[in-house]
């Protein structure tokens, strides 16, 4: 008996784990069998149809099937306009050069080059439909080169099949056991909100350590640049969630400009800590803990915007009474200034978190009714990356348009439309060639498989059911390595190969010949994108791009000290986000880079916001010229820092903010707004955990100075 009871002790605890495997597997299966459900049903469409190349429709439903609806959805819409662009420009080259082949050739890799710039200026799937646009000229274009009279009805053919495959596609995955992404997103929203509403709630005994600190913006980043993401796809997948796009780019947004507050309200009392300013740190304390306590109901309601919102509000309300009771017993104007630096910095933390909230109240309770601020997530486009995949995807299409013209390469076309598709495809992939050297593997097993289909399984089946029973088993075989994390990217390889090989048709055509040179072919179209991003390798993740990514990060402390004020701070907050989130996906985990980074990306939110809210204050003051002069330097100078840090523009950037703060105390009351702004922004060029430590004199700790 007690060996029975130890036995079923130690099994017992491995049925939750095989419980989620089999889930995931479960997951995985459905979608299998909705990719192939959907192939054979876009065939069987393209047949009835008579299109000329049903293998088109079963390759788009290949490239735009994904386990949830939305993904779907929105790849087809972009797939969509991809095509039509790409069927309209190459209708046009053509029109344009029907006799000319080196110009037509010429201005088709010049279009193509294009496209993958395009798509490397762009996230999701917006991106997708760029490089659409490039190859589908080319799938119009090129197997009509030789007859351009054809031209039209080519581009009304690929048209054709490319949409009845998105329709397809689209029918299949929103009705056969649908999974829906705004679950995927409601779920990681409310999981975002519960995050940070812990986290400020577990912070109000003061100071943080700035590991933890660091950490915390990681997260922060991730969170709103993924909601992002997630909210750009989920629109396509009903119309309540179009509904409530506007209201949850407005949440993220508070999310990210209460996160920039937090950091700043922290960075601040952790310096006066270490400088031994605690007489000011612990008044400050004492003004954040009610705050704390409004985010402290019982347990069951830590985390419901319904209970936090009134208690929020009463907060904010309650916050200027008892700052001025806990300023009146501070002894010096010094610290009174420390004080209300940091009391304005609650305050705004505070009033945003009790916007975040109640835009989250919002969006549970479905009152959506009303006008709401219309605010847009900016991304850090990297224009001279941009650039080098337009002068690559030119290089390997010129490469091998010469080739074809001078060699007279009868399967020139088939070899030039693979590079095209792979060029577009991976221009912003971190690693390229092992991407495209992995997918490389899976084509050709997808070939092969195609070449056993066709030659020797087909010609002995009769009808479309032995049709389907003959190619099902290996149509799942991509979207089954789609599945697995190690052998994910031969799965889309694996796809496309077997379908673009087996070319079903209407009528079928058996030609060894011709299928064994045009795998041939397609294998060096493939093998030629590779070696193109050898030689003119990619951007993405690389040295070069993470150096000038992050001097972008810096310079956008010169927008927020140059750029108009209207819509400034959301522009602010999503690019800096957009760009440490690209900047931190390739940079090694505790790694120094790594480091530095998040140093860098913690001083541009704290001075960046900083400007912001001073020239904001600066505009609604009455201030006198000399002071609004006096801050004008204090802002252009510290932007200059960031441009380009060195130790002479530090020492003129701290100059011109110490004399701001002195033209403040000599103006009196006009200047009681602006002032803590000064102070705050001097304090963070003397954190001497920050990056200006490497400016600061030998001894940091330096006198209290009476502004």
């Amino acid at each position: 008996m007690s060996a029975s009871l130890n036995q079923n002790t130690q099994v017992l605890p491995r049925w939750p784990r095989l419980a989620e495997v089999f889930a995931g597997e479960g997951r995985a299966w459905i979608f299998i069998g909705k990719s192939v459900l959907a192939s054979c049903v876009a065939a069987w469409l393209a047949m009835w149809l008579r299109l000329e190349q049903p293998s088109t429709t079963m390759i788009t439903v290949a490239i735009v099937m994904h386990p949830h609806s939305g993904m779907v959805l929105a790849k087809s819409f972009y797939r969509g306009i991809g095509t039509l662009a790409g069927s309209v420009c190459g209708l046009a080259l053509m029109c344009s050069f029907p006799q000319q082949r080196e110009l037509f050739l010429l201005s088709l890799s010049l279009w193509v080059a294009l496209c993958a710039g395009g798509a490397m200026l762009y996230r999701n799937f917006m991106s997708y439909g760029f490089v659409l646009a490039g190859y589908t000229a080319a799938i119009v274009a090129l197997p009509v080169v030789g007859n351009p009279l054809d031209v039209f009805d080519s581009a009304l053919m690929r048209v054709s099949e490319v949409l009845l495959g998105i329709v397809v596609a689209g029918v299949v995955s929103d009705v056969v056991l649908p999974e829906r992404l705004r679950m995927v997103l409601r779920k990681n929203a409310r999981a975002q909100f519960a995050r940070f509403i812990d986290f400020a709630r577990g912070s109000t005994g003061g100071a943080i350590p700035r590991a933890a600190m660091e950490q915390a913006h990681l997260e922060f980043v991730r969170a709103a640049v993924q909601l992002e993401d997630l909210r750009a796809s989920v629109i396509f997948e009903d119309p309540e969630a179009r509904a409530r796009s506007t209201r949850m780019r407005l949440l993220n947004q508070h999310y990210m400009a209460a996160s920039t507050s937090f950091q700043s309200l922290h960075h601040l009392i952790n310096r006066l800590q270490r400088r031994g300013r605690d007489a000011v740190a612990d008044a400050l304390i004492a003004l954040y803990r009610p705050l704390g306590v409004a985010l402290t109901p019982p347990p069951a309601q830590q985390h419901d915007p319904v209970v936090l919102m009134p208690r929020l509000r009463a907060c904010v309300d309650a916050l200027p009474t008892q700052a001025e009771a806990l300023r009146a017993g501070l002894a010096d104007e010094q610290s009174r200034l420390e004080f209300d630096t940091g009391a304005t910095l609650l305050r705004r933390f505070a009033t945003e978190l009790r916007d975040f909230t109640t835009v989250e109240h919002a969006l549970r309770a479905g009152t959506l009714h009303g006008s709401v601020e219309r605010v847009h997530f900016r991304r850090g486009n990297d224009h001279a990356g941009a650039a080098v995949a337009v002068l690559r995807t030119f290089l390997t299409m010129i490469t091998l348009s010469a080739f074809w013209v001078v060699s007279g390469w009868p399967f020139g076309a088939s070899a030039m439309l693979l590079a095209t598709i792979f060029s577009g495809l991976f221009a912003a992939a971190p690693r390229p060639f092992a991407i495209v050297f992995d997918m490389l593997i899976g084509y050709a097993a997808g070939m092969a498989m195609a070449l056993v289909v066709e030659f020797w399984l087909l010609p002995g089946s009769d009808g479309f059911v032995m049709l389907v029973a003959v190619i099902a088993p290996f149509l799942m075989i991509g979207p089954w390595l789609g599945t697995r994390p190690r052998l994910a990217g031969m799965g889309p390889g694996f796809a496309i190969g077997f379908v673009y090989l087996l070319a079903l048709k209407n009528p079928m055509v058996y030609d060894p010949v011709h299928a064994l040179n045009d795998s041939i072919a397609q294998m060096i179209g493939v093998g030629l994108t590779g070696v193109a991003f050898i030689f003119v390798p990619a951007v993405a993740g690389s040295g070069w791009q993470r150096a000038r990514q992050m001097r972008r990060l810096r310079e956008q402390v010169v927008l927020a000290a140059t750029a108009p004020l209207r819509g400034l701070a959301w522009r602010f907050e999503s690019v800096s986000r957009d760009l440490f989130q690209q900047v931190a996906a390739h940079a090694g985990p505790d790694s120094a880079e790594s480091r530095s980074l998040l140093a860098w990306a913690l001083a541009v939110h704290e001075c960046g916001r900083a400007l912001i809210e001073l020239r904001r204050e600066l505009l609604d003051s009455a201030a006198s010229p000399a002071l609004q002069q006096a801050v004008e330097a204090a802002v252009h100078r510290t932007a200059r820092l960031f441009r380009h840090p060195d130790m002479v523009r530090w020492q003129s950037a701290d100059h011109a903010v110490q004399q701001a703060l002195d033209a403040c105390a000599q103006a009196g009351v006009s200047a009681v707004s602006i002032r803590p702004y000064l102070h705050q922004l001097r304090g963070a060029l003397h954190d001497d955990e920050s990056p200006m430590a490497a400016y600061l004199p030998p001894d940091p700790l330096e006198p209290a100075h009476v502004a």
